[in-house]
């Protein structure tokens, strides 16, 4: 972990002047100013407002940094997440990155600086992998939540996507549909990734060939480009058309039964539509959607205990945990037996 004594060395200054270069305080000359900001670039400094770099005392404040506020199970991840922190005595920030990796690492350069005491981290895309760099190299113990990141060894609650995408599945397949449209998130998200291959893998274990032409991948929050989609899937001949559309998140579905009805398309009399997450129970969505509704509030409040027993117990190097949230299907009403013409 990087220190003002470390850039004064490199600077070759004393700290306190490192210190007033940081705080823009005191009459320094533009020579040294430049010394030292060049040491801070080189040595990767991120300025530590709570000064916890120094006195190692606990902030009693931790980051919850969630990749899209608007969906409902991140709202409720959030809920979960604040009830736990409050009952033992901490508070929550909440950060949002809208999917953006970019935004993502300004969050957690902020982080660092404010000195929370730890991060419930659901990351954007595969890409944050680099940031978490950053959270070892300033010792700030965090847990991954819903989405998990390659090679990361750190405390995790997850969901079952496999389960949860073979329940879907098994029940259009029990109604007669064989033409089932995957609209997926991006392929660099972990929860994409692994609904994409739980969908290829029950195909291939019904003997079922998989289509690509009904694949699709657009971004998880909303304003996606829906309508082509459905345009497309639409135009396909006749034999290949979907007569189901599994949707990977709450406002992909949203934004497809909108496409579908705009378009004249009845649901579920012409398409059946699934969805993986449950949506707001204050939706306009009608009808009522067929589901895998995962624990959301559970993510938050079971991660919030884990990383509080990080941070008490100091113990970075003990050996990662991961639990695993199993999903509920949910029958309603978007979904209904083929008919065969």
């Amino acid at each position: 972990m990087v220190t003002i004594y470390d850039i004064a060395k490199l600077a070759k200054v004393s700290p306190m002047t490192v210190s007033r270069v940081i705080n823009n305080t005191g009459n320094t000359s533009e020579a040294i100013r430049n010394k030292v900001n060049n040491a801070i670039d080189e040595l990767g400094y991120i300025p530590n407002s709570s000064a916890r770099s120094l006195t190692l005392k606990e902030s009693k404040l931790l980051t919850l940094l969630i990749s899209d506020i608007a969906n409902p199970f991140f709202t409720k991840l959030a809920r979960g997440a604040e009830d736990k922190a409050r009952e033992l005595g901490y508070q929550l920030m909440l950060c949002n990155t809208d999917e953006d990796i970019e935004k993502e690492k300004v969050y957690i350069n902020t982080i660092i600086s404010t000195g929370a005491d730890g991060v419930l981290f659901s990351p954007a895309n595969n890409s944050s992998s680099k940031h978490i760099k950053l959270f070892n190299k300033y010792q700030i113990p965090f847990v991954l939540v819903d989405r998990d990141l390659p090679d990361v060894k750190v405390d995790k609650v997850l969901g079952d996507n496999y389960s949860g995408t073979k329940m879907l599945l098994n029940h259009l397949f029990e109604l007669g549909h064989k033409n089932i449209a995957l609209i997926n998130g991006p392929k660099d998200v972990y929860t994409a990734m692994m609904r994409k291959e739980s969908y290829k893998e029950v195909h291939n274990l019904l003997g079922l060939s998989i289509n690509e032409k009904l694949m699709f991948e657009i971004n998880y929050n909303r304003n996606n480009d829906a309508e082509n989609v459905v345009k497309q899937l639409l135009n396909l001949p006749k034999d290949e058309r979907p007569t189901a559309l599994f949707a990977s998140n709450s406002s992909i579905a949203i934004d497809m039964i909108k496409a579908l009805h705009a378009l004249n398309v009845s649901v579920p009399d012409e398409i059946s539509v699934v969805c993986f997450d449950d949506l707001d129970p204050d939706s306009a969505i009608n009808p009522f959607l067929t589901v895998v509704m995962q624990p959301a509030y559970d993510f938050g409040y079971i991660g919030t205990q884990m990383l509080i027993d990080r941070i008490k117990n100091n113990s970075l190097s003990k050996k990662p945990r991961e639990v695993v949230l199993k999903p509920e299907f949910l029958l309603r009403s978007s979904t209904k037996p083929i008919v065969i013409s």
